[in-house]
This record gives structure tokens, C-alpha cells and sequence, in this order.
């Protein structure tokens, strides 16, 4: 394998890290590769990209909270891409996010649009208060998008380590809300993984539209918005509940008829001596053959 196949290969070991465990994963391709230089420049592309779609967190140089690394926060890159800006809408500040030691810098002020921030900001204030009570730190972000008027998205992100006990999960959601159709559109994505003594992944993906109702968008803005975030709130309820209900029927009865049970004695099959047992049988069988012959 040449050293264009073996940055491939880090490079799709890392888009499908588990949540929390790229640096992991990181650390045990640099033995596929050999060559720290080749390596961070190699793989760059595929850190950027792994942290844009996985809602990456930074602190913001200068506040006391967290903003979302993503797609919808990015406003400018150089030409080679080793260094692009992205947007904290909520302090309005940009920062140049470094892919690969996840630090932020060069904190500049950024002037929102007078149109748009009223309603952006007041879907800011709701969604902080939603994140608040259902979510343990959690991050939200809430952009107003340039290109369309009226536009905003909205993104929130939550993520549990809990090494020690081998798991780790990360909570996804994003909508888009358009007043010029008045609907609201987007999706949840769920990445769960439990690793002791074996390596169970969950990812889901579920997708939302919701109409909004004429009295929705004629209200005031921190009205519609708090309306708004309440429909997102129930939809998310709705899943929540259906994955509970997954997981209960995957305990019952998936797991149950993938696991290997325990033999009478409670104790775990040691296969190498089973191994052992059916090479010997195999010899035993093949003196007899050829002594017959």
C-alpha cells in the first residue's frame, strides 16, 4: 500500500469515528501511516469535513459559551482552505477555527443585518431556553442565512462521554425555518456507541417538515419564534419516545437473539481451547484415513 492508498484509508477510519473518539482514531492511524507531516497534511480534508458535519464546538475567544462549527456557521476560507472563519451569531463574533487542535482565534466583530436580526435573535432567545431544559451541554447556534431573506437555521448539538463505563453518544438536530413558505424543515441525526467487550454502533437519521399556521407568523417575533420552537420541541418529544421504545425491543429481543448464551457452568467459552480441541479431532481423523490406506 503506497502513501496516497494509506491516507485514504486514515481518512475513512476517521469520517467514521464514533462521537468523541476522533482523537483516538487519530492516534492509531499515525501507525498506518508512519509520517506525522504526511499525515496532518493528508488527512486534513477529512478532519474538516468530519467536524463541519458532526457540529464540532469551540470556545469563542472572548465569551463564556460555546458556538457550533458547521457549514451554516462558515463565512470565508483561503484559497487552500487551511484556514476559514466561521460565525458566532450570538456574540457577534467570527474566529478562525483550526481543524486540527479544534481552537478558535482572531476574534473579529461582526455587524448582523437589521433586518433579519429581530427575528434571528428571537429565535436565539427561545432555543437557549429549550436547550436549557432538555438538553445536558448542549450547544445551539441559531444564523440567518445571507442568500435568502426570511431564511434562519437553527442547529443544536449534545454530546455524552462516559469512557470509563465504554460508551459514548452524540445528539444532532438542524432545521431551517422559511417565513417565506412558512414552514419549517430539517432533521435529527443520533450517533450512539457502546464498545465493552464488543462494538455496537447506533446511527440514526430522522427527518422533519412542519407547516406553520398563518397565526404563527403573523405574531411578534419573540411570540412566533417561542411558537415555533414549541412544534420542534413536540417532534422531537415523538422520537425521543420512539427511540426508547427501539432500544427496549433491541434489549428484548435482537440482542437477546444475536448473543451467544452462556453454557450451564456460567462461565465464558475459552476458544482456544475449543480451537485446540477440533485441530486435534481433525488429526486423530486423518491418522485414521491414512493408516487405512
Amino acid at each position: 500500500m503506497d502513501a496516497t492508498e494509506r491516507i485514504q484509508a486514515a481518512s475513512n477510519f476517521l469520517l467514521q469515528s464514533p462521537p468523541g473518539e476522533i482523537n483516538d482514531v487519530l492516534n492509531d492511524v499515525r501507525n498506518i501511516i508512519s509520517d506525522d507531516d504526511l499525515l496532518q497534511e493528508g488527512v486534513l480534508p477529512a478532519l474538516r469535513e468530519y467536524n463541519l458535519a458532526q457540529f464540532m464546538t469551540v470556545d469563542v475567544p472572548g465569551t463564556e459559551h460555546q458556538s457550533i462549527v458547521s457549514e451554516a456557521a462558515r463565512i470565508s476560507s483561503s484559497e487552500s482552505g487551511s484556514e476559514e472563519r466561521f460565525l458566532d451569531p450570538r456574540s457577534k463574533t467570527s474566529f478562525v477555527f483550526d481543524h486540527l487542535s479544534l481552537e478558535a482565534s482572531d476574534p473579529q466583530t461582526v455587524e448582523p443585518s437589521s433586518e433579519s436580526e429581530p427575528f434571528r435573535l428571537a429565535l436565539e432567545t427561545s432555543t437557549l431556553t429549550y436547550l436549557s431544559a432538555h438538553f445536558h451541554d448542549g450547544v445551539a447556534s441559531v444564523f440567518s442565512t445571507q442568500e435568502t431573506p426570511n431564511r434562519f437555521v437553527i442547529q443544536v448539538v449534545a454530546n455524552k462521554y462516559n469512557p470509563t463505563n465504554y460508551w459514548a453518544g452524540r445528539w444532532r438536530s438542524e432545521y431551517f425555518v422559511d417565513l417565506n413558505e412558512n414552514k419549517v424543515s430539517g432533521k435529527i441525526l443520533v450517533n450512539i456507541h457502546y464498545y465493552e467487550q464488543g462494538n455496537v454502533q447506533l446511527a440514526t437519521t430522522h427527518e422533519i417538515s412542519l407547516a406553520l399556521p398563518p397565526a404563527v407568523v403573523t405574531s411578534s417575533p419573540s411570540s412566533s419564534a417561542s411558537k415555533i420552537i414549541a412544534l420542534i420541541g413536540d417532534e422531537e418529544g415523538k422520537y425521543q419516545i420512539s427511540l426508547n421504545d427501539t432500544y427496549q425491543e433491541m434489549g428484548e429481543k435482537t440482542f437477546k437473539g444475536l448473543r451467544r448464551a452462556l453454557p450451564m457452568t456460567r462461565q465464558k467459552i475459552d476458544w482456544d481451547k475449543v480451537l485446540g480441541y477440533k485441530l486435534g479431532a481433525e488429526l486423530s481423523s486423518s491418522k485414521g484415513v491414512f493408516g487405512n490406506s
